[in-house]
């Protein structure tokens, strides 16, 4: 709207000159004639001009209609395009905080269940420190350790627990080896408050306390081991010293090497849960070897027995053999007989033939005559 009227004011102002051009030529005329003539003229000129004007200002209007339809289409559909862009982002923009969030549940609720699971195992970390504050309670705990391992590992024949040994001294667990080197004892200890008392020192001297009473705790457990258990006659010439701690077996062998070879020297060997599997596969090892041994004696028992059952079918092999012989001889004698029997009755049959013929040669003349008769 604003393009056409700014084109009628231009026109407007066209026609407005070119009147004043008009009438200033008409002034300027000195001939009334020539005046009146030019007169006509611009008059008919002024006219087809307007109507030129005219329609010149119809088509630009139409023209500024037009586009001005064009640019409102244009414009309408940029804005669907737009408005369809919008709509696809925000959809898009829902679907992502959607599944983000659901995302973001599911994390929740693993963090809460692990947070379930941290509580429980707090707890379950002060009952394990309220077993090992008992001393009664810490023995069943190692005992307990103890028994999951050589069961996980060993067959039932193998071991037994709680087993009287000596002068009825009764032992946390016994392997049953054959000798040598002979059944094995294996008692659990765990001195953890001289281990506790030394991991907690503060100052030199309640580290070198605290090393004298862990030192002091491991021989006496390593000498009560050696007396009570390693029975001559009885058990292996060496026991096991169960720890059921790897921390304290590392202490222990990492800055206490005297106490360790105190105790190889009393025969005790020191082992902690992971170095007791690898002794228990190799007890396993050795019961497999004993085994394959006994069933070596049996295999070689068994192969020879067959062997004499080999023997006895040999022999009647030979005599059924001697069987078949003598039945063939006694076929081919059978058929041998036989042919002769077909020989003699093939020879009966010509004698026969023969005579048949001979006494039908007789009676051929005879029978004539009889029916002359």
């Amino acid at each position: 709207m604003t393009l056409t009227i700014v084109a009628l004011v231009i026109a407007a102002l066209a026609v407005a000159a070119l009147c004043f051009c008009i009438f200033a030529m008409i002034s300027m005329r000195k001939s009334a004639e020539q005046d009146n003539r030019e007169s006509v003229e611009l008059t008919g000129r002024v006219s087809q001009l307007t109507e030129t004007l005219a329609s010149t200002q119809a088509q630009t209007a139409d023209r500024f209609q037009a586009q001005e339809r064009a640019i409102g289409k244009l414009l309408e559909e940029r804005l669907g395009d737009l408005t369809k862009r919008v709509g696809d982002r925000l959809q898009d923009h829902a679907t992502r905080s959607q599944t983000a969030l659901g995302a973001l549940g599911e994390r929740l609720a693993v963090i809460d269940q692990a947070q379930k699971n941290i509580t429980e195992l707090s707890s379950q970390v002060v009952g394990l420190q309220d077993i090992l504050a008992n001393k009664q309670a810490r023995g069943a705990f190692g005992e307990v350790q103890l028994s999951d391992i050589v069961t996980s590992i060993l067959p039932p024949s193998a071991y037994s627990f709680q087993t009287a040994v000596g002068e009825n001294r009764r032992v946390d667990c016994l392997l049953h080896l054959p000798n040598p080197p002979g059944s094995i004892a294996i008692d659990s200890k765990f001195p953890l408050e001289s281990y506790q008392a030394l991991r907690e020192a503060k100052d030199e001297a309640a580290s070198l306390q605290a090393r004298r009473a862990f030192v002091a705790d491991v021989r006496k457990h390593i000498k009560d081991i050696a007396d009570r258990y390693i029975v001559p006659g009885e058990t292996a010439e060496s026991a096991l010293m169960f720890l059921p701690s790897e921390a304290v077996y590392a202490e222990l062998h990492a800055n206490f090497r005297n106490v360790v070879e105190d105790s190889y020297k009393a025969r005790v060997w020191i082992v902690s849960p992971t170095t007791l599997m690898a002794t228990l596969n190799t007890v396993r090892a050795v019961l497999k070897d004993v085994r394959m041994r006994e069933q070596a004696g049996v295999i070689q028992t068994e192969v020879q027995k067959m062997l004499l059952d080999v023997g006895r079918l040999d022999e009647r092999v030979d005599k059924l053999q001697r069987h078949f012989q003598q039945a063939d001889r006694d076929i081919r004698d059978i058929r041998t007989s036989a042919d002769k029997i077909t020989k003699r009755g093939e020879k009966i049959e010509e004698l026969q033939l023969e005579d048949a013929t001979d006494i039908s040669a007789e009676l051929a003349p005879v029978k004539p005559r009889l029916v002359a008769e």
